[in-house]
Parts: C-alpha cells; structure tokens; sequence
C-alpha cells in the first residue's frame, strides 16, 4: 500500500465523455475529501473534444456537485483539487496525442519528488482500446520508470472469445499482465465484496455452503429503465454480453468459490478460475433447454406508459437483440455437483433490484401438524446489492398465537442503519485498489476468456431466430417461469 504522499499521474482516455463526467472524477474527488487519495496527484484528461484546463475543471465539478458521494464543501478545498486536473485534446489514433501526453507527464513528474507512477484508463468505447494500447507502446509509455506503470481497461474486454483473445494478446504485448486491470464495477459494490466476508468470516454459514443444504442460487439484476437512448450501444451488446458474460458470471465465482489460502489477489483470482473451469459448458444443442432471450415492448412504468424497444432512438426496427436474457448453469465439482444456479437479467421490468439469493433445502421432515406449517417457505439467504444494500435471512418462527402456526419471517442487516456512514461507491474502491496494486477484485486473462468460452454458443444460436417479448413493466418472459418449473422450481419476486 502506498503512503500518503506517494505521487502519481492518472491518464483518463475519454475524458470529455459521460464515464469521466458521471462515474471517475466524482470518484476520484470523493477519495480526496476523505482523505484517502494518495498525494500529490496530477489527472490528465484526454479526448477528442477541445477544451482548456479550465472548462475542463468546470465541467468536471459540475459532475462531482450531481454525483460524487461526498459535496464539495467550499471552494478552497475544490480549488486544491482542481489544480491537480489538466485536458490534453487530442485523437487518441493520432501519434502525436502520446508525444503531448509523454511531454505533459514528464513536466509533473520533473515537480514531483519520489518515483515516477502512471496509470492510465481507457473510458473510450471499446473500438479503441486496441489502438490506445498499441499507441502506448509505440511512445514508450508502457515502461516503467522507476514506478509503476497501469492500465485499466472497461469492459466490454471483446466482443466474443476470438476477439476477446486478440485484445488480450495485443495488450499482454505492451504491458505485462500483472499490470493490467480489467475492471468490473460490479465487483466494487460493497455487498458484492461482502460475500466473501460472509462466507469466510462466519462459522456458521460455511459448513453449510455446499450440495448437502443447498438446494438452489438465483442471481437477479432488474432494472425499471429501457436502454435510456443509449440504443445504439445497446444494439451491439445485449443484456448476455452486457451483465452475464462479465458481471453475474464474475459475482457467481465469489459466490461458489473454495476459500482462498490468503485474501491476496493471487489466491483469490485463482479460486474463481476454478470455478470458471468447472462451469458445465453450455451444449449448443441444448440452448434451448438452459436459457431464453426476450425483448421488451410497450406497457407502463409506475403508471406512466413507455415504448418497446423497437421503438427506441438508435434501435433497428427489426432488431433481434436480446434485453431479457436468463440462463440456468452447474458446476461439475464435489462441492456444488447438481446444484442449479439460475441467472437473469433484463430492463423494462417491475422493480430495480440487484440481489444474490440462496435457498437452503427443506427439512427432511417436519414433525408439525400439517396446517401448522403449510405455509412454511425455505430458508434463504439473500444479499441484496442495490437499492439498500444489505442481507436478509428467511426462517420459521411460531407466530404469537394460542393455536401452533408457523410463518416464514425475514431477519435484515441494512449497511446504511448499522454502520452509519456512506457506502463508498465501486469505482472509489477499484481506482484505489489500482493505486494500490491490489489486483483482487480484477478479472484475470484467463477468467475473462473462459467466460466468453461460456457464452459463446448462446451468442452463435441467438444469431438467428427472434427474441420472445414481454411487456414493459413485467417480470419478463413467462417462459423465464418455465426455465425453472422444469426443475420443480420457481423465481424469487423481490
């Protein structure tokens, strides 16, 4: 871990676009009112946009006033930040943006004392990545000096595994891998990383996080939104390569994982590949039988109608592209052998929630009258990631009658009411986590590969064919009930 005055240069690639704006400067400044942002720091933003240094520092507090976690609390303070940013226009296929960028690095570094540490991060669209890495290379911004040197790189990494492999090979060609951050800010959600914490800091949940009481594990991100006019990114992603490949697939490896000998980066990373190899592929003759698409269409959104997805800014008329997707897995190892973990995601649906649920199995017998505890539910864990995040446990509890009834009620831990402070948002963890060299919660070469290895016959049979619909406002497709009734089974309604 780094000391307080340890200096550093982040290169935000795309700056002038909406991730800079909404999601890292407001990070970034929320680690420096709280003290934790290692110093001095320069931010070098770079785009295709002209700018000086000074709209940049206005647009840039403009986003940190709509969305950074802690305000700007007078101008002093904002000032010292402000002073840290500095806008390099250019094109980012252009050699001559690396020669300014070498230039504008070397004339900080030259003020700082101490070792000269550069990170870079690439919030371009995907199409450029390449090139950016490549460009990187060939100035001779890639090498250490006397530091460290990063790369953070947003997903999507690849499109699908083929290309996924020669992005990976071109960017281990300039930058050794323990140097690249494939980030997912998934993972930086607190009660994502809480499930580790739960799991392997609680004696009395471990023993039973296996086959024998494990009856089933849904995974759910709902969101009440359509694509938000955002249809033409939209149009080449879809909602499996937009939330399965990377964030449910990498939350799902967490959730099933071994206990790591250590909770170093290493030890970790390698317990999820494990879990990645073992995912039971997909049989491209069976595509049907394990996961559906479906595409939103008209209907009402807390009462107020909405159009379909065909209809949306930047949509083709006749897109198949998939806004629903679910999909049923297995992983072939002694601890989860027949164990079905269900996964779904879709927009347009009745409620925003992100939740991770874990149903336990029923007791083998139940030695109550039977109208006692008809009504009685499986114990489940669940660990809801947004809104209000927190964890619920569902058990059995005689209600407070004359007459023997038991009911399923809920125990819930909320992190804003036990804890009293502020969530830290994902990207204020994860940029400090880069800063730090904690690799950890970053996805690895062969994680991403393998899990596009696993949704690539998905990808390949939904190429033809169309999307079933649902109305917007649903819970999705009824045929998502029939991928679980096949198993006696049935999705969880938050």
């Amino acid at each position: 871990m780094p000391s307080n005055d340890e200096p550093f240069s982040l290169v935000i690639f795309g700056a002038s676009g909406d991730l800079a704006h909404r999601k890292l400067i407001p990070a970034l400044w929320s680690l420096y009112a709280a003290r934790t942002l290692p110093e001095p720091f320069t931010i070098v933003g770079t785009g295709r946009t002209e700018m000086s240094d000074d709209a940049f520092r206005a647009k840039m507090r403009d986003g940190v006033k709509q969305f950074a976690r802690l305000k700007i609390p007078n101008d002093n303070v904002w000032s010292r930040f402000a002073s840290g940013l500095v806008y390099v226009p250019g094109d980012p296929t252009d050699p001559e943006l690396y020669a300014k960028l070498r230039t504008t690095l070397e004339d900080v570094e030259r003020k700082h004392t101490g070792l000269a540490n550069r990170l870079y991060y690439l919030s371009t669209p995907p199409s450029l990545y390449a090139e950016i890495t490549r460009q990187l290379g060939k100035a001779g911004l890639a090498e250490e000096q006397g530091g460290w040197t990063r790369i953070i790189i947003e997903k999507p990494f690849g499109h699908d595994l083929r290309s996924a492999q020669e992005l990976n090979q071109l960017v281990t060609s300039v930058f050794r891998e323990d140097q690249v951050y494939r980030i997912d800010h998934y993972l930086g959600k607190e009660t994502v990383q809480n499930v580790l914490a739960l799991r392997f800091a609680n004696g009395i949940l471990e023993p039973l996080w296996n086959r024998n009481h494990v009856a089933e594990v849904q995974f759910t991100v709902a969101e009440k939104v359509g694509v938000e006019g955002r249809g033409g990114y939209y149009e080449e992603s879809g909602a499996l390569r937009d939330m399965i490949q990377n964030h449910l697939l990498q939350v799902m490896c967490l959730v099933a994982m071994e206990p790591p000998v250590t909770f170093d980066a290493q030890p970790v990373r390698d317990e999820k590949s494990k879990v990645m190899q073992a995912i039971r592929p997909i049989d491209p003759e069976r595509v049907d039988a394990v996961a559906l698409r479906a595409q939103y269409g008209p209907g009402f959104v807390d009462g107020r109608p909405v159009p379909g997805y065909l209809q949306e800014k930047g949509v083709k008329p006749d897109s198949t592209t998939e806004t629903y997707a679910a999909l049923r897995l297995e992983i072939d190892n002694w601890r989860w052998a027949g164990v079905p973990f269900y996964l779904q995601t879709g927009k347009r649906l009745a409620k925003r929630v992100s939740e991770i649920a874990v149903q336990f199995r029923r007791p083998p017998h139940l030695p109550f009258p039977q109208d006692a505890a008809e009504h009685l539910e499986a114990n489940s864990l669940v660990l809801r990631i947004q809104p209000d995040e927190g964890i619920s446990l569902r058990f059995g509890a005689k209600a407070p009658t004359t007459a023997l009834s038991i009911r399923t009620v809920n125990m819930d831990f909320l992190y804003g009411s036990s804890f009293l402070s502020d969530v830290p948002e994902a990207y204020e963890t994860l940029i400090l986590d880069v800063i730090r060299g904690d690799a950890t919660l970053f996805t690895r070469q062969d994680g991403v590969e393998r899990s596009w290895e696993l949704v690539d016959p998905l990808l390949d049979q939904w190429q033809s064919g169309q999307p079933q619909l649902y109305d917007s406002g649903s819970w999705g497709p009824d045929a998502a009930d029939d991928l679980l009734a096949r198993d006696g089974r049935r999705w969880r309604r938050p």
